[in-house]
């Protein structure tokens, strides 16, 4: 599945935690947004794989903030979510440039089956494997590897890990990191983010010659081949 990095952007708290667990439980790293504000700036700051988006938002509809993705070219796939399933509504989101519309209740197999189709239709391709030196990860399985050898990482650990990687050779800050990772909703001390590069160089860099996560002072991390 081309699906791997998730946006979801909705303000009911329980059906937001319900789409991170399901969505997390099938392999999938997922942020979350709380209003159509904080769901933009997610989507322009950072490439999705797709965003899964409630219609009716604070701050600014899904509608809306799917017109403003799109005039600025952003093609990141989008599946409207919304209780209202009159076709004029139907009609609305896909015209805005939504990819596809599933009302609720769903079935979670046919919203994985929506997001699945939807990243067929993606305009770039899926990409199966990570890697940066002998370093690689395989998003759809979880599994890391360094020169070949299996390491073991928490989800966590194994998210802020592919976020790297997906950006490998370009410096993150700890800011993009913590909204990525732990989304908008909670207070994430900058610190926390320090501590896990420290788990995380333990497990991929302690006792080889070549060290990949690096530290760029006073503004946060990248993952490369030493210089």
């Amino acid at each position: 599945m081309g699906i791997v990095w998730i946006l979801v952007v909705e303000d009911e708290p329980a059906m937001a935690d319900l789409l991170c667990q399901g969505l997390e439980e099938a392999n999938h790293t997922v942020t979350v947004a709380r209003d159509g504000a904080e769901g933009l700036h997610a989507a322009e700051a950072s490439q999705f794989d797709a965003i899964v988006l409630d219609v009716m938002l604070p701050q600014m509809d899904g509608v809306e903030l799917t017109r403003r993705l799109r005039a600025a070219g952003r093609q990141t796939p989008i599946l409207m979510l919304t209780a209202r399933d009159a076709a004029a509504d139907i009609v609305k989101g896909l015209d805005a440039g939504a990819d596809d519309y599933l009302t609720k209740p769903f079935s979670w197999k046919v919203l994985l089956a929506r997001l699945r189709a939807i990243s067929r239709r993606a305009p770039r391709p899926a990409v199966s494997t990570l890697q940066v030196s002998d370093l690689s990860i395989d998003p759809a399985s979880s599994q890391v590897r360094r020169g070949g050898a299996l390491v073991n990482l928490t989800a966590t650990e194994f998210r802020i890990l592919e976020f790297l990687m997906r950006r490998a050779g370009r410096v993150v800050s700890r800011s993009s990191m913590m909204e990525a990772i732990w989304g908008f909703e909670e207070e994430i001390e900058s610190n926390t983010v320090d501590a896990f590069i420290k788990l995380l160089r333990d497990k991929i860099d302690r006792g080889r010659e070549r060290k990949l996560i690096q530290t760029v002072r006073g503004f946060g991390y990248v993952i490369r081949e030493e210089e």
